[in-house]
Order: structure tokens, then C-alpha cells, then sequence
């Protein structure tokens, strides 16, 4: 006769000696942590400098510059206070000057020349190296020297390289035979001058973010395609090209807004001169405020807020194409 032994509970399985069961998790058994109130006032903490830099350096400066444009600052009322109300005067006095036009289009040209030869500079720099052949590390550093240099500095060597008389452009124009041409004092050159300049200063820029987003394309891709015949230009328009969308998105998003603010390189150069035939909204909102005897405060604001709004359409431009891109 055979006996069947079941295991009662409460014992061990392997010598079946009974012991006590494990107290189920309760109110004494849980880990302690802080307190509720503890927690809030630690997360406060953590979270209260990043308010104060938040709130003194981007929420104060923009609500100052907004309640600028909307009253009539000199530079008595700068000092004392208690402007006059102007209302949208100084908006509609900047968008009725003969100056606004100008400065719109040269922006615009600036703007878009800039950013589109610095893209297509740096993206072809980034897959040259790519490759990684023996001095790749050393030339790939020597293209950041632009981006480290003080841009005062950058901007004074681009104004002696492109000086008519004794800069160096002229004389290696006029020793192949050329004639001298006044880069910065002409009007038909004054706007490209200032443009090569500034496509020279972010051209590492984009070399550094497009290399790092071809280091994250799978390498299995081109073997692939290799393997199916595919050259070397049906690889980067087909692979490299479409999965650096994203890359390429945010590396154009930063340098329009970038560009868009630029100020000293022309500044230094040219002054947005001669006459305004260089002459950009963020110059033009700078010597307003403090480029002549007279300073203008209220009008510069006004033109620092729209250079503010047309970076904001652009922005929710950039995330409503991301968007897009994410879901399909």
C-alpha cells in the first residue's frame, strides 16, 4: 500500500520543517523614505535655480523688451521711468520706414545664403570624414578653429582679408591679372562680404552635429547596398541623406535662429553699410539702441520682438514637421 505525502503549508521544501510564514508587507514592513512634505521641499529645492535663471535671464528680458515697444523711451525715461504709452506707434513707425524693406530682404538673403552653403559645406566635410583615413582626427580639429576663435576677432581678419587696398583677397586677385574690387565699400558687395564671412564661422558647426549624426547611420546599410551594386551617390541620397533628416531638421532649425540674430560680423565689418545695403533687422535693432548719438530704445525693442516672432514661427514650423516625420 502506497501512501501519497502532500506538503502541508508553512514547511520547507527540502527537510520539510515547518516554519513560520513570511508576515505579509504592511504598514511597518514597507522601506521608509521622506516624508511627503519632505520630498516637495527637496524637488523645490532642485527646481528653484532653474526657475531663478529661467525667470531673470529669458521671462524678465522679454517682458522688458515687450513693455519697451509699447511705450516711448529716451533716454531721460530710461533712467527715471515713467515713459509715455505709445501704444503699437513704435511698431507701425518701424513697419512704415523706407529702412524696414530693406533690412527684411537683406535679412532674408543673409539668412538663407548663410544657412544653405554652411549645410551643404559641413555635410560634405562630415562625410569626408567619415571615412577615417590617418590625419581625419587632426583636419576635423583644425575645421573647429573657426568656431572657437572670439568672433570679434574672426570678424576684424575678414575686414583686413577683404580690405580694398592692402587686404590679402585683393592682392591675390590683383597679382593673377584682376582688378581691385571694394568688397566692404561697395553696395554690390558689402551684403556678400559679410555673408562668406559668417557661412566661414558655421561651417564647423554643422561639420560637428552632421558627423556625429552619420556615426549613429548602421554601417550593415551601405555594405548592403554595396552588395546590390548601389554607387557611391545612390548610398548617401537613399541612405545618408534620409536617416540624417532628423539631424539635419535641428541642425538648420539652430542655425537660422542663430543667423538670424547676428550682430557683431556685421557690426564689425561693415556696420550694415554703406548706406544700408548691409544692413539686417538685428543691426538695424542695434543701432537704434546704441549705434548713434540719438538712441531710439522703443524701435529697437520693436524690432528685437519681430526678430522673436519669426524665430518662434520657424520653431513651431520645426515641431510640426517632426511631428509629422514621427508618425509616419
Amino acid at each position: 500500500m502506497t501512501t501519497t505525502s502532500v506538503e502541508t503549508p508553512g514547511r520547507v521544501s527540502d527537510g520539510g520543517a515547518a516554519g513560520p510564514r513570511p508576515a505579509a508587507p504592511g504598514r511597518h514592513g514597507r522601506r521608509r523614505g521622506l516624508p511627503g512634505t519632505a520630498r516637495q521641499w527637496t524637488a523645490i529645492g532642485f527646481a528653484t535655480p532653474l526657475l531663478v535663471y529661467l525667470v531673470g535671464f529669458y521671462a524678465y528680458p522679454l517682458w522688458r523688451n515687450l513693455e519697451m515697444s509699447l511705450h516711448d523711451y529716451t533716454v531721460r525715461t530710461f533712467v527715471q521711468g515713467n515713459p509715455e504709452f505709445a501704444g503699437f506707434e513704435n511698431y507701425a513707425e518701424v513697419f512704415a520706414s523706407d529702412t524696414f524693406g530693406v533690412a527684411l530682404t537683406n535679412t532674408a538673403v543673409f539668412t538663407l545664403a548663410s544657412i544653405g552653403f554652411q549645410y551643404a559645406i559641413g555635410l560634405a566635410l562630415a562625410v569626408f570624414f567619415q571615412s577615417n583615413f590617418r590625419l581625419s582626427n587632426v583636419l576635423r580639429s583644425l575645421f573647429l578653429v573657426p568656431w572657437l576663435l572670439p568672433l570679434i576677432v574672426s570678424s576684424s581678419t575678414w575686414a583686413w582679408m577683404l580690405n580694398s587696398e592692402n587686404g590679402i583677397v585683393n592682392s591675390v586677385i590683383e597679382a593673377f591679372g584682376g582688378q581691385q574690387i571694394n568688397w566692404l565699400t561697395s553696395p554690390e558687395t558689402a551684403l556678400l562680404s559679410v555673408i562668406i564671412a559668417n557661412i566661414w564661422l558655421g561651417i564647423p558647426f554643422n561639420l560637428v552635429i552632421l558627423h556625429a549624426g552619420l556615426q549613429q547611420i548602421p554601417t550593415e546599410l551601405y555594405e548592403a547596398a554595396s552588395l546590390d551594386g548601389a554607387s557611391a551617390w545612390q548610398r548617401f541620397w537613399h541612405i545618408t541623406f534620409p536617416l540624417l533628416r532628423p539631424v539635419t531638421a535641428i541642425t538648420l532649425l539652430l542655425g537660422f535662429i542663430y543667423t538670424l540674430k547676428v550682430v557683431d560680423v556685421v557690426w564689425i565689418m561693415t556696420t550694415g553699410g554703406p548706406g544700408d545695403s548691409s544692413l539686417i533687422l538685428a543691426v538695424w535693432s542695434y543701432r537704434e539702441a546704441f549705434g548713434t548719438g540719438q538712441p531710439e530704445f522703443s524701435p529697437a525693442a520693436a524690432i528685437g520682438n519681430l526678430l522673436i516672432v519669426i524665430a518662434l514661427v520657424f520653431g513651431f514650423v520645426h515641431l510640426r514637421m517632426q511631428r509629422s516625420w514621427e508618425k509616419s
